[in-house]
């Protein structure tokens, strides 16, 4: 399954379970200053989550473009990456924890879906600590859908918990689902530390609200937020052992090799042949949303990560100017879901070129 038929078949799911398609918001927050970039599907949403009326109802469905540059170290590894695609399916006051869990499992597991084998799966739960207590109700519902005992681990916070997006604002305990994907036999413990555990799926209940002063209140209007990371998975469905390894960067690999004149690709990928894809298609996609190269906020981030790209080019031998005909590539592979691409392909292409300069 390609990565462009996993997005349409999450959002083909949750709309015939009564949820309404969203467009992708920008990259560039709107309702949170507290953060440069969308680092989830709820930052769009949060007046929302806080009880604001959505125009299209309460069940709603999306992909959303997201930036983290937290472990933007790790990029380059099987799994890690600063731009991502996220699958979101999002609950204002209907539904909770039952039915979030439900769908999931449903969608991963269901032969008209993804098919995924009910024994690679396992999932992690809140732990509880004194600002809220063990999350029974999760543990109970995955039970209840077959995932044994030993394959479900109750967290700390750290672990189990996400947000606020900034200082503050709504959060809640979550539950991350996890694909076993090394060799068989599947571990008969889940071992959240063994990186063959991927987690591919989180499902965050917000059923607080983290004021100033770092006190957890209850939310009035409970919500259910979740988000499935596209390259993660389609590298699941497609049984590689890295996001790289799928068509979504083969594209990119094929213009580098180009680039550096070489007759065939290479069969294994170098970390920094990997840093220049992914950093190229990060900056084409900030760049998408108005952003261009400069010396604060935003603008800086983009200009790192154009540069870090042109220095891991560089220990490759790539000492002609490249980032643009990488740009064009990202552009080409893309436009069809993300129209702002080809919108602002040549302001794209001309800030590369001079930002590379």
């Amino acid at each position: 399954m390609t990565a462009n038929e996993l997005r349409r078949k999450f959002i083909d799911f949750f709309k015939s379970k009564g949820h309404a398609e969203i467009k992708s918001a920008s990259l560039i927050p709107d309702n949170d200053p507290t953060v440069l970039f969308t680092t989830a599907g709820m930052h769009p949403l949060v007046p929302y989550l806080l009880g604001e009326k959505h125009p299209q109802g309460r069940r709603l469905t999306d992909y959303q473009k997201c930036i983290r540059t937290g472990d933007i170290d790790e990029v380059g590894d099987p799994v890690h990456l600063t731009f991502f695609e996220m699958l979101g399916n999002w609950s204002l006051g209907d539904y909770f924890k039952k039915e979030s869990i439900g769908f999931s499992f449903e969608f991963l597991t269901s032969p008209e879906w993804l098919n995924i084998p009910v024994n690679r799966l396992a999932v992690t739960v809140f732990a509880g600590d004194a600002d809220a207590p063990f999350d029974e109700e999760a543990f109970e519902e995955w039970r209840k859908h077959g995932i044994p005992e030993n394959h479900i681990a109750k967290l700390p916070k750290k672990d189990n918990w996400w947000g606020p997006a900034g200082e503050t604002g709504p959060c809640g305990p979550d539950t991350e689902i996890f694909y076993w994907t090394g060799p068989d036999p599947v571990p008969e413990v889940f071992d959240p530390s063994n990186k063959l555990w991927v987690e591919i799926w989180n499902n965050v209940f917000m059923q607080y609200f983290k004021n100033a002063d770092g006190k957890f209140e209850q939310l009035k209007q409970k919500n259910v937020d979740t988000g499935m990371g596209v390259e993660r998975v389609t590298a699941i469905l497609q049984g590689k052992s890295s996001c790289y390894d799928t068509e979504i960067f083969k594209p990119l690999f094929d213009e580098l090799d180009k680039i550096r004149g070489l007759a065939e690709a290479p069969a294994e990928r170098t970390r920094s042949e990997r840093i220049i894809v992914e950093h190229m298609r990060a900056a084409t996609f900030i760049m998408a949303d108005g952003i261009t190269p400069g010396k604060v906020d935003q603008a800086y981030v983009l200009r790192r990560l154009i540069r870090r790209a042109i220095r891991e080019a560089k220990k490759l031998g790539i000492e002609a100017e490249f980032t643009a005909k990488m740009a064009q590539v990202v552009i080409d592979s893309y436009k069809a879901v993300y129209p702002e691409l080809e919108a602002n392909e040549k302001m794209i292409l001309e800030e590369f070129d001079r930002e590379e300069k």
